[in-house]
């Protein structure tokens, strides 16, 4: 179905908006996503808008006529409004010329696959949504099967977490856990969890890291907990050659990523 909207105060865009507030996002069970990149990366990767917003004044283009004609196969609605009510619904001043409302996915550990992939990266109270998507985005580039997030972390599908993942959102499988949940679950099959720490850890290069390897780092101003790392199986810690104590939580998860990348994937 394809109609036009003009109104700011029309219920279907307020739905919309609305879903920039976790609270909402939790009630209705979808979240918002901006761009014909990341939508095209989300159709190719078998996610399809259930709402598909387009700009009145957008450019054409092959890959959104793809886009549009992957929702209307589905059932889908397409709506057509002014960029106006397209930057309230986005939170940007120039937005781009499309959006999608899409369904959240299964974040259970139930629902992944620990023999998918030699590397998985988990994180601990993270609170950024920055450094989430980026976590997000790194999992994809070093062919992680997927990002764990364990206790009180930023939401996954919010709009900043979401547009800082580049699209990885769509490739990455996500869990959302407890630690007393995931532990159990962990210790359930094989897996070494490797923890970014400086108790009793050893040099990050040339660490013997094992398939499947979980990479786990803590909140970005905490850390992680005593008791997380000491149930870690390996510990393990990156030179600082300046002041700084430490690295972002995110960016020590690429490094130390990579690092397992080469270990693993020589």
């Amino acid at each position: 179905m394809r109609r036009q909207i003009t109104g700011f105060s029309n219920p279907a865009i307020k739905a919309i908006r609305a879903l920039r507030e976790k609270k909402h996002r939790k009630a209705a069970g979808r979240f918002l996503a901006e761009g014909l990149r990341l939508l095209t990366d989300a159709r190719e990767n078998g996610h399809v808008p259930e709402i598909l917003v387009l700009s009145t004044e957008r450019d054409p283009h092959p890959l959104l006529a793809e886009l549009e004609g992957a929702v209307e196969a589905v059932g889908g609605e397409v709506l057509e409004t002014t960029p106006d009510i397209l930057s309230k619904i986005t939170g940007k001043d120039n937005p781009q010329g499309v959006a999608g409302v899409f369904a959240e996915f299964d974040t259970t550990l139930a629902a992944l696959d620990r023999t998918g992939a030699d590397i998985w990266l988990v994180a601990q109270a993270l609170r950024d949504p920055g450094n989430l998507g980026t976590m997000l985005r790194t999992g994809d580039a070093i062919g992680a099967g997927g990002l764990i997030l364990i206790d009180d972390c930023a939401d996954p599908f919010g709009v900043e977490a979401v547009r800082a993942s580049m699209g990885a959102v769509f490739t990455q499988s996500i869990a959302r856990a407890e630690w007393s949940e995931f532990l159990p679950w962990l210790r359930g099959a094989p897996g070494q969890l490797v923890a970014a720490s400086l108790r009793d850890a050893r040099p990050y290069r040339g660490a013997p890291y094992a398939a499947p390897c979980f990479v786990m780092v803590g909140n970005e101003s905490r850390g992680l907990p005593e008791d997380y790392e000491t149930a870690c199986d390996l510990r393990v810690t990156m030179p600082m050659k300046g002041r700084a104590d430490s690295l972002n939580a995110a960016v020590a998860a690429a490094v130390l990523g990579y690092e397992v990348l080469a270990k693993l994937q020589p």
